[in-house]
């Protein structure tokens, strides 16, 4: 005869029972946990919970934006999800702002247990980082070791939970990442009314790349008798800085920093799509894609708040100590602020042109809402 089961309540819903029951730490005794460890515990299960809430929004942004041809109704849902992730980001870097509370000493009396435990080892944000597209070249190196090592290593040792932990990684290593999938989008972006399946695309992408890139040098050179004025420097001065500026820009634009040929025309389109968007933005058909790369930018920028905000976190704890799991501490975390997995979307915007200098759109209209 099979249990009849009552109404639901909250507690069962929650699986509070099962929950409250996770922070015993290595004792499995939280009665033996002294109250700071008790806090250290419960602060790092959130960000790992946040992290798991996180993933799963990031993975359905990246599906609605992987899709061939995107509905334009689409765009709208993937920014609502990706916004959502930037508020979860932004609340996490409040969240250190919890964690000290805990003073030093208070941290220093149960630190040598974690040894040599260590938040680089969070597998969710091992996860997360290649999920955005963060490129392994980017990784900085752990004791010589790139930064997946340490949980790898515990895999090989058999250490409880490492298996799942270097399973996930690796799992998401065979994903297509929310990178990929943008510059797909992008390269798909009608410019100037061409798409890339269209005869003779390539020399419309490069007709406006041209123009855009005279207007950049019009305004640039324009200036630079005002500028030098300004700063009360030769003309001369101010034009060499000038002229490594456009130099600077049409490496950008014309993709001439990609070594391999092949890839390069692909990388041009992409970054004409993006210049294109933030430059006619205002057009109907552009001001949805705008937002999207808009949020994206706005959540790379919590992850660098976050990775900055945890390093002054670590140093306000233990200054300049080794890191439990033998990085360099905050040396370490310092030089990730500088991991970016979207790097053209900051770079374009040392391109960008005010509305009054950008070259005339031919066909405006092609980009407003159909009638």
């Amino acid at each position: 005869m099979t249990a009849t089961k009552g109404p639901p309540n909250y507690w069962d819903y929650l699986k509070l029972d099962r929950l409250l029951a996770l922070q015993g730490g290595l004792e499995e005794d939280e009665s033996q946990l002294l109250s700071d460890e008790l806090h250290f515990i419960v602060v790092h299960q959130v960000f790992e919970l946040w992290f798991k809430l996180t993933l799963r929004e990031l993975r359905l942004a990246r599906d609605h934006l992987s899709g061939d041809p995107v509905p334009e109704e689409a765009i709208p849902y993937v920014v609502h999800h990706l916004r959502r992730v930037n508020a979860i980001v932004s609340l996490t870097v409040d969240q250190f702002g919890i964690m000290e509370t805990l003073t030093p000493q208070d941290f220093l009396a149960f630190r040598d247990k974690l040894v040599p435990a260590s938040g680089f080892q969070s597998f969710q944000m091992r996860e997360l980082e290649v999920l955005l597209g963060l490129d392994d070249a980017q990784r900085i190196a752990i004791g010589g070791l790139d930064s997946h090592a340490p949980i790898k290593e515990a895999a090989r040792a058999k250490a409880p939970g490492a298996d799942l932990a270097w399973n996930r990684v690796q799992a998401a290593r065979g994903e297509e990442s929310l990178r990929a999938a943008l510059h797909r989008w992008l390269h798909r972006t009608p410019i100037r009314g061409s798409s890339p399946e269209q005869p003779g695309d390539a020399a419309v992408v490069d007709g406006f790349l041209t123009d855009y890139l005279a207007a950049f040098e019009r305004l640039d050179t324009d200036h630079a008798a005002d500028m030098a004025a300004a700063l009360g420097e030769d003309v001369a001065t101010v034009r060499g800085r000038i002229e490594e500026n456009q130099r600077v820009a049409r490496r950008f634009l014309f993709a001439e920093d990609v070594e391999d040929a092949e890839e390069r025309p692909r990388t041009k389109r992409i970054r004409a799509a993006l210049v294109f968007i933030e430059s006619y933005r205002t057009l109907p058909l552009l001001a949805w894609p705008r937002v999207l790369v808009d949020t994206i930018v706005e959540l790379e920028e919590q992850l660098v708040l976050f990775r900055t905000r945890h390093a002054r976190m670590v140093e306000r704890m233990i200054g300049r100590r080794i890191g439990t799991g033998g990085s360099t501490g905050v040396d370490y975390l310092d030089r990730t602020t500088r991991y970016r997995s979207f790097p053209e979307l900051w770079a374009v915007r040392t391109v960008l042109l005010p509305v009054e200098a950008l070259p005339p759109l031919p066909n405006p209209e092609a980009y407003g809402f159909a009638r």
